[in-house]
């Protein structure tokens, strides 16, 4: 965690609710994680006690199944299918609306987003950097998407150090993980009796400061940074290098993309979980009586067939060219975009892919790191 370790403080198990409460009682609908469907969610909590215990979740290629913590932690799970992304870039919605006045003119009215203040609590470093990817990508530049801004200004990000890394994590690879390093507002590494605490904006140090914390030990500092380490150094996947951009785009006509083809189902799983793919379509929804259209924006997937059609032809017709896109897209022309990887390391495109594809082993291959199957 960034902050100087003199700032941490120590906040023991029996007051994480206290914090809970604090931002309840600041107007923050609080979310954090539950057992929804199989899987771990963000949903809001009810109550400021209301966060489960003893959650995990065993992820391996094309799996993810729910099991019990024999410790009872409240964060001993890596992370689920979904990230911050669907909190601020929403899966659908409007974005302007055209209607008709008494006259017949159209009138075309701006949509302004519901934008509840939420705090996320359990937030992964993985995700904070993808979070800053999609602000790279959203906020930027001389057009900024006010949907995205205006969420973006009213979340509160809990975040917390990854102890039990998931096979398919490969954060450690990317940089990204799992310690949380910037971009919360609060940093927690959990020990048996509570929590290193530390601030990372000015919003977390004044909710920290209502919590009277006292000063994190150096012996509880010691145990949160080797805790870190461990949890890295676990990690048995990773990318053969964080800048691949020259690699990749050197072997366009590898045989590995003819391989990947033949498994990969085009299903867009991967582009759906991913907390940095932002790929979008829009369309006009007309009302029945004609009177009033919709502009509205939602989720695509470069695995699409439409993602890639222009007028009259497709520049992607097949699986080979659409997995290649997104492939070399995200580890290699991200760099041109945006100056890093598109990779954060989450390994949730491993878990959620039906056909059991490894990016990393994929990867591996095209850099010539390992032999083809």
């Amino acid at each position: 965690m960034s902050p100087p370790p003199e700032e941490a403080g120590f906040l023991p198990l029996a007051q994480l609710s206290m914090l809970v409460a604090q931002l309840m009682e600041l107007g923050y609908r609080c979310l954090g994680p539950v057992a929804e469907n199989g899987a771990i969610v963000m949903r809001e909590l009810a109550t400021p006690d209301a966060l489960p215990r003893g959650l995990q979740a065993a992820q391996a290629p094309g799996r993810y199944r729910l099991q019990q913590d024999p410790q009872r932690r409240y964060f001993a799970w890596a992370n689920g299918p979904q990230a911050i992304k669907p909190h601020l870039f929403a899966p659908r919605e409007s974005l302007w609306r055209a209607q008709r006045d008494e006259q017949g003119r159209l009138r075309f009215m701006a949509v302004a987003p519901p934008a509840p203040m939420l705090a996320l609590i359990g937030v992964r470093a993985c995700d904070l950097a993808a979070l800053a990817l999609q602000d790279a990508h959203f906020l930027q530049g001389d057009q900024p998407d006010s949907h995205y801004a205006r969420r973006r200004e009213q979340l509160f990000l809990v975040a917390v150090q990854c102890a039990e890394p998931a096979s398919t994590c490969f954060c450690a690879s990317t940089g990204d993980g799992p310690t949380p390093s910037a971009g919360y507002d609060i940093a927690l590494a959990e020990l048996a009796d509570g929590f290193v605490a530390a601030a990372g904006s000015r919003k977390g140090v004044a909710l920290l400061n209502t919590l009277n914390l006292p000063p994190a030990s150096a012996q509880q500092l010691a145990a949160a940074r080797q805790q870190g380490q461990a949890a890295a150094a676990g990690q048995t996947r990773s990318l053969p290098g964080r800048t691949l951009r020259n690699v990749l785009m050197s072997r366009l006509e590898h045989p590995q993309w003819d391989e990947v083809a033949t498994r990969c189902l085009a299903c867009g799983n991967c582009t759906a979980v991913c907390p940095t793919c932002f790929c979008h379509a829009e369309m006009d929804e007309p009302a029945l009586n004609g009177q009033a259209s919709e502009h509205v924006r939602m989720w695509d997937s470069c695995f699409g067939a439409s993602h890639g059609h222009l007028h009259g032809f497709d520049v992607r017709p097949d699986i080979r060219s659409r997995y290649r896109q997104w492939l070399t897209h995200k580890l290699a022309t991200w760099h041109d975009q945006y100056g890093r990887s598109g990779c954060v390391g989450c390994g949730r495109c491993i878990a959620w892919c039906p056909a059991e594809i490894d990016l990393t082993a994929e990867a591996a291959v095209l850099a010539g790191e390992r032999e083809r199957p």
